[in-house]
């Protein structure tokens, strides 16, 4: 089960991913609202559209897709995912919600207004994050490698390969298309790669350690969920189980 525990030689490849002193450009934030969060929902997928925030949690028998107000957090619809499935990334293109699994390899399609199931497609390999990019989805599943797959058949039409600084990345997980960009989140650290998806290169980091105070953290597991308004170009951030939800600005370091 992916949550926040590891083991020691885990640690050891999670030191390689986070980003040292020196290279790529690093961006910090400054938060400029927070709002409330339920502390139950593990977090796997996050996006904002038409004034409201759908969710996709996980763990099994707890797993869930949401649509939630900004504002008071409160759930105003949901359904459950089955208890042999551990929900991962969602995504909305057109009138559907997208919902990966992690290892069940089955993609669930829902009617996004009613949240009826409507189909489901099966992957080889484990499913993490999910984004659009208006005309194709885009999926990680743990490695190095983002699948571009056709949001209709979900077949899979090219992969992007991901490095920083001509290192492979891996451990991406959550994901949200941005301003041209793919946000990925470094599972089990506090940092965000900012990626190009014609080349897969990371053009820098956010850094997005101490949104939570160390009593809050200590009760939480890792960073993950990232949503952007595009409409008001705002982004928010939050994690899996955190009780706070945060609007931020990303801010250049060394400026």
């Amino acid at each position: 089960m992916r949550l926040l525990t590891a083991l020691i030689g885990g640690w050891s490849i999670l030191m390689a991913q986070v980003p040292s002193s020196g290279g790529l450009p690093l961006y910090g934030y400054r938060i400029v609202n927070v709002y409330p969060h339920d502390a139950g929902a593990f977090t796997q997928g996050l996006q904002y559209l038409d004034g409201y925030f759908y969710e996709g949690t996980g763990l099994n028998g707890r797993s869930s897709i949401r649509k939630v107000t900004l504002e008071t957090g409160k759930v105003l619809q949901q359904r459950t995912v089955p208890g042999e499935f551990f929900g991962e990334g969602i995504t909305v293109w057109k009138n559907d919600l997208f919902e990966l699994t992690w290892q069940s390899h089955v993609a669930f399609v829902y009617d996004r207004a009613t949240f009826e199931p409507k189909k489901r497609f099966t992957y080889p390999g484990e499913g993490w994050g999910l984004t659009s990019d208006g005309t194709n989805l885009v999926m990680s599943d743990g490695t190095d490698e983002l699948r571009v797959l056709d949001p209709v058949t979900f077949a899979e039409k090219r992969r992007i390969k991901v490095t920083a600084g001509g290192i492979a990345l891996r451990n991406l997980n959550e994901l949200e298309y941005m301003k041209g960009e793919i946000l990925a989140n470094i599972w089990m650290t506090d940092y965000v790669a900012r990626v190009a998806p014609d080349s897969g290169r990371v053009t820098a980091y956010i850094d997005l350690r101490g949104l939570l105070t160390a009593t809050e953290r200590a009760n939480t597991d890792v960073l993950n969920g990232i949503a952007y308004d595009a409409k008001q170009d705002r982004l928010f951030v939050t994690g899996k189980l955190w009780p706070k939800l945060f609007e931020i600005k990303l801010v250049k370091k060394g400026e």
